[in-house]
């Protein structure tokens, strides 16, 4: 699918695969193998923008997922985010959508929401946020209403 179905249909917190579909080079041909990696992975799909119109440039809608965090002594070091525009040439899947009883943590950036963290349940929401420090962080419950109406709608992960 394409990425702007992503972003009709994928609930913040779902876990988005992408490919251009090239098969995976034999690892001696390192620089291919490097290319390679650019253009497939996963990641967890943090924040839809809208598109923008600048007075020098517009930006067009996009999607973008987080590639994995790493972390030393408990601490984040880095977060690993690939942005994809709307008319990204790359195929989508959606792998894994939230569980019900999960929780978004939220946090909002001028129009948009932005996933910070996605618990277990509202009281590992709760612990994380008071830990992190987010003061203006925002809860949202995943409930089967939300579920019910993505297997109703045909949104449900195959």
């Amino acid at each position: 699918m394409s990425a702007h179905i992503i972003y009709d249909n994928a609930p913040l917190g779902s876990l988005i695969r992408y490919s251009d579909g090239a098969p995976k080079p034999p690892a001696r041909f390192t620089r291919k193998l490097a290319d390679w990696e650019r253009r497939t992975g996963l990641g967890r799909l943090v924040r839809k923008s809208p598109p923008r119109d600048h007075p020098t440039y517009s930006a067009p809608a996009s999607i973008t997922l987080n590639e994995g965090n790493f972390s030393s002594g408990g601490i984040m070091l880095v977060t690993t985010m690939c942005i994809h525009s709307l008319d990204s040439a790359l195929s989508f899947e959606i792998v894994e959508r939230p569980a019900i009883g999960m929780v978004r943590v939220l946090h909002q950036i001028a129009d948009h929401d932005e996933l910070l963290h996605l618990a277990e349940s509202r009281d590992a929401a709760e612990l994380w946020t008071a830990k992190t420090g987010y003061r203006n962080a925002r809860l949202e419950d995943i409930t089967a209403d939300e579920v019910g109406a993505d297997v109703v709608e045909g949104r449900a992960a195959a």
